[in-house]
């Protein structure tokens, strides 16, 4: 889906615009908008204000960030955003953005703010987002600088011990500031502080549904492809699955999937696509075995981004040898994601974690027009899409497989016998995990194979074989994750599994780190 078709998919929808100033939360930001059924969307703090105004938002909230307002280059606004009649809420840094920039004062306290903190509702009332709620609630700070005085003209509605300006309303002119962070768990009436901003503030009403969703999608994807031919390429997970069901679902027959059999494909998985989608979607599915050219093309590779953008070339050339059965297929279907869009550096704070091939991977020399119905969607919201659109289970809860396959989960070079190791191992991982009834609870389960040897006894002999580490998260939108707490007699069965049954490898670890300061893949 290009720029305008996404927006396209939008439009319709109540929006609330989520300016990026460089804080770890902005995504979790535009989260919990979604969550009080209101579309959301991250975006530069460079956005100017006739850009704000074209949009037509129903609001806007400045997210938190790690500079100082008084710092040089630090991040700005705008000021004629807050001219435009549009309610503007700050978050944290944004709060104090709104507060420098229209006349109050911040200043630097004695001592940062971080963690919990008890916050105190003002006697005379707690305004728009905070009356009716607790006199006294915990809330979640992270912060150096501290708002003093206010903008002029609007009410102090709250205080902590080391913030004498926890929050700030001014709502005849739409302005709003909470000092605190109610977008993560730790604050618990965070959420309805958002949405009191969200129906109060904006009056923005609950329209963005799953069936608003599929349906705004469907009719975006009509206008897009007209009478014309798509191809949409699947790669055994989720996201792909979901966005050739919604896709099929506004152009039926135009629609041409193609399963590209790269040799990275996880256990069976080619057969069990085949199948699944012929019997539960009806899709006329090609199936191109493309191992040979893949594994050609990533000999001698070791960095991760280069692999990265050499499976998202061979994924469109094999796309174009596979055209020659829809020869008038002018677009390709992908289930780019909007995290895919964040984590490769979409806004102007954010930065590039990694390349995705279906983002930033992709060939200059494209010879389709890519249509990416998913691209404004979070993880969660594409499953409820899925079983929405009648996915079964064994699609809709699938793990997330990421675009690349094994090529990331390989470290160093990746080639067959490799690929071949990683396949058996990650099956075990994955056996076990369902037959200890935990699968729906992880996120995201998987084995990683290192470029490293390792000295070990196997029969009374030395070996030198090579470790196999064991991934498991869990997670809500793999924006954040943490470490899942395995039970050790599971851990016990997968190592004992993958020493026995995977030849050379004889060493089994755990990953116990959590995302961030990690990522869930290890390239």
């Amino acid at each position: 889906m290009t720029a305008g078709t996404a927006a396209g998919a939008a439009r319709g929808f109540d929006t609330v615009l989520v300016v990026d100033f460089g804080a770890q939360y902005a995504q979790l930001i535009a989260r919990r908008v979604r969550e009080c059924a209101v579309y959301s969307e991250i975006v530069p703090s460079s956005i100017t204000a006739g850009e704000v105004a074209a949009r037509r938002p129903s609001g806007v909230i400045l997210s938190g960030g790690p500079a100082s307002v008084h710092v040089d280059g630090a991040p700005s606004l705008d000021p004629e955003i807050y001219g435009l009649g549009v309610p503007v809420l700050g978050i944290c840094y944004g709060a104090q953005l709104i507060a420098e920039q229209l006349g109050g004062t911040v200043g630097p306290n004695e001592r940062g703010e971080y963690g919990r903190a008890e916050m105190t509702v003002a006697r005379d009332g707690g305004g728009t987002l905070l009356s009716g709620l607790p006199a006294c609630q915990p809330v979640w700070m992270s912060h150096f600088d501290a708002i003093v005085d206010p903008p002029p003209g609007a009410a102090v509605t709250a205080s902590t011990a080391a913030s004498p300006v926890a929050a700030f309303e001014d709502p005849g002119r739409g302005l709003y500031g909470v000092q605190f962070h109610p977008e993560v768990q730790h604050t618990p009436h965070g959420l309805q502080v958002i949405e009191r901003f969200l129906r109060r503030g904006c009056g923005a009403g609950p329209s963005w549904s799953m069936d608003s969703i599929i349906d705004a999608s469907t009719a975006s994807v009509r206008e897009q492809v007209g009478e014309g031919r798509a191809i949409c390429g699947l790669s055994g997970g989720v996201d792909s699955a979901v966005a050739a069901a919604l896709v099929h679902r506004a152009i039926g027959d135009q629609l041409k999937c193609v399963l590209v059999d790269t040799g990275l494909l996880r256990l069976g998985e080619a057969d069990q696509v085949e199948e699944t989608f012929a019997r539960h979607v009806g899709i006329d599915l090609v199936r191109v075995d493309a191992a040979t050219e893949f594994f050609s093309a990533l000999a001698g590779v070791t960095e991760p981004e280069t692999k990265r953008k050499i499976v998202g070339e061979q994924f469109i050339r094999a796309f174009e040898r596979a055209r020659h059965q829809v020869p008038d297929a002018g677009f390709l279907v992908q289930g780019t994601l909007y995290p895919d869009v964040i984590e490769s550096g979409a806004t102007t704070h954010s930065s590039t974690i990694k390349s995705h091939h279906n983002v930033g991977g992709l060939p200059d020399d494209l010879d389709f027009e890519l249509v990416e119905p998913l691209r404004l969607l979070f993880k969660d919201e594409v499953r409820a899409v899925g079983a929405e659109l009648g996915l079964p289970d064994e699609i809709v809860h699938r793990q997330p497989f990421p675009g690349p396959g094994l090529a990331v989960r390989i470290i160093g070079e990746v080639t067959p016998s490799a690929a071949g190791t990683l396949r058996q191992a990650d099956a075990i991982v994955r056996e076990e995990l369902r037959n200890a009834g935990l699968e729906r609870e992880i996120w995201q389960s998987f084995a990683v194979l290192p470029d490293i040897r390792t000295v070990g006894v196997m029969g009374d002999e030395r070996t030198y074989g090579r470790p196999v580490v064991i991934r498991a998260v869990t997670s809500a939108d793999a924006m954040t994750a943490d470490w899942a707490r395995l039970p050790h007699d599971v851990l016990e069965a997968m190592s004992s599994r993958v020493i026995a049954e995977v030849p050379g490898v004889n060493r089994v670890v755990y990953d116990i780190t959590s995302k961030p300061p990690a990522t869930i893949e290890w390239e």
